[in-house]
């Protein structure tokens, strides 16, 4: 084990040497000496590694010649790199905070990096650790912070530093400007505090957290291979499907030069599926395009910036209205959910729709004693789709689009077809449950949705085009 000494040395020569003499001689080792003159001629910061035995030994020896007192026994060493504008004035805020804490620095060193920010590395003597951790909450607020060395045994401690570095190696996997980064350390904190409050462990959240970065950033780029199926409709229509590895599905309707897409995906996916697009659709740039969305969730409505028409029911459009106003959207409006969605939203990018391309579905009125109640519908180049409204198990907002023309019913995430899944589907919706207890924001609703939804439509008439999974189609041949 790994102990700091922060030692008050006499000024006079020899004084390092009779340290060095009680460490070296119970076997121990020392690992790190720190020492500023220019900060403080008399304290010097011992690392030993050792046995606990060994380390007791060395603190009643190291005590007994007057070279720590029995009040820094609990004191704590904490080494940071900051990373600061360029700009006068930049550390002034890091410093006042510290002040603020009474923390004695201990070490400072500033470089220059070459662009717009400077790395400023600093070691802090903290005779109250049960300080560190809102200390670390709030200067990771103030810029990117890295912890590289620091006395652990505080649990408290050890999950902040944990947080800060789990948020710093995602925002580097995934190329997050520090905005982001920064953004990734607070939720990170806020879940962390539920953790310690339920007092459950949190290294199994954190590392779901990562796999989904994980999967999210390995399909980038020429890795991203979706499973595409087309389908012949009546009317000279076709619809596509587009499965991604991560993400909902994307459904296209498509006759001539017209488009009309239901969900879109996650944004951070963006070229990728345009590449997909363009060559599905040759001149996709210039075709007319419009989307319908099942639900108001990320990982469908990644791309809608991509459209000038957005097509929702009335509760879709509340949802994207209070995420336009920086308020919480429904899903997020469950504590146990907001700092999951939030992590995620900046991992895949998502950005909230304009208001101004929404098209509202709201023309029949409404049933609240049916689960799944008609709202209106919509016509696509002589095609009608029904639309309905879900009770919001799944998300307030859903709606399942009909084309009874066709016997096809798009079911958002209202019914996914799990046995269709890829093996790389299947990986990344484990991951979703796990960390928000459940998908659903009321699942004793969505059950009774789902329930309706098979009785209004069944299988054995109705293909169903689920949010994720292959078509899903169990009519009789």
């Amino acid at each position: 084990m790994r102990k700091t000494y922060i030692t008050r040395l006499p000024d006079e020569s020899g004084a390092f040497l009779e340290a060095c003499r009680i460490i070296s001689g119970v076997g121990a080792n020392i690992t790190r000496a720190s020492y500023n003159k220019a900060v403080d001629a008399h304290t010097l910061f011992i690392d030993v590694s050792g046995t606990q035995h060994q380390l007791e030994i060395i603190s009643a020896g190291l005590k007994k010649l007057g070279y720590i007192q029995s009040r820094d026994e609990g004191a704590k060493l904490l080494l940071l790199e900051l990373v600061l504008p360029d700009v006068a004035g930049a550390a002034l805020p890091v410093l006042e905070l510290i002040s603020s804490y009474h923390f004695n620095i201990s070490y400072i060193n500033t470089h220059e990096s070459g662009g717009a920010y400077q790395n400023f590395r600093m070691g802090l003597y903290i005779d109250r650790p049960q300080d560190i951790r809102d200390f670390l909450d709030r200067v990771s607020q103030l810029c990117e912070v890295r912890v590289e060395d620091y006395d652990a045994g505080e649990r408290a401690l050890d999950n902040a530093v944990f947080y800060i570095e789990f948020a710093n190696r995602l925002a580097e996997k995934l190329h997050l400007n520090r905005h982001c980064a920064n953004a990734l350390m607070e939720h990170s904190n806020r879940i962390m505090q539920m953790l310690d409050e339920r007092n459950e462990p949190a290294f199994k959240t954190f590392e779901y957290l990562s796999r989904s970065a994980d999967m999210l950033a390995r399909f980038r780029g020429a890795a991203f291979e979706p499973i595409i199926d087309t389908l012949p409709l009546s009317g000279g229509f076709t619809l596509t499907c587009i499965q991604p590895p991560c993400g909902s599905n994307t459904y296209i309707l498509c006759k001539g030069d017209k488009l009309l897409f239901v969900d879109c995906g996650f944004a951070i996916y963006a070229e990728e599926m345009r590449s997909v697009l363009r060559r599905l659709f040759p001149g996709f740039e210039r075709l007319h395009r419009e989307i319908a969305i099942s639900h108001p969730d990320m990982d469908h409505c990644g791309l809608l910036y991509m459209f000038d028409v957005i097509h929702v029911s009335r509760t879709a459009w509340k949802s994207f209205d209070l995420e336009n106003r920086n308020k919480p959207n429904f899903r997020e409006q469950n504590p146990a959910h907001t700092p999951y969605c939030a992590i995620s939203r900046i991992l895949s990018r998502y950005a909230p729709p304009d208001m101004a391309r929404l098209h509202v579905i709201d023309e029949l009125p409404d049933d609240p004693d049916s689960p799944i109640c008609p709202i209106g519908h919509l016509d696509f180049c002589g095609k009608r789709l029904d639309f309905y409204r879900g009770n919001g198990g799944h998300v307030p907002g859903e709606v399942v689009i009909v084309d009874e023309e066709d016997k096809i019913t798009f079911t958002g995430d209202i019914a996914v077809n799990i046995r269709g899944f890829s093996k790389d589907q299947a990986a990344f919706n484990r991951l979703a449950p796990y960390l928000m207890t459940s998908v659903n924001v009321d699942s004793a609703a969505a059950g009774v949705e789902r329930d309706a939804l098979m009785r209004m439509f069944p299988q054995s008439e109705y293909i169903y085009c689920c949010g994720h999974g292959a078509i899903w189609d169990q009519r009789k041949k």
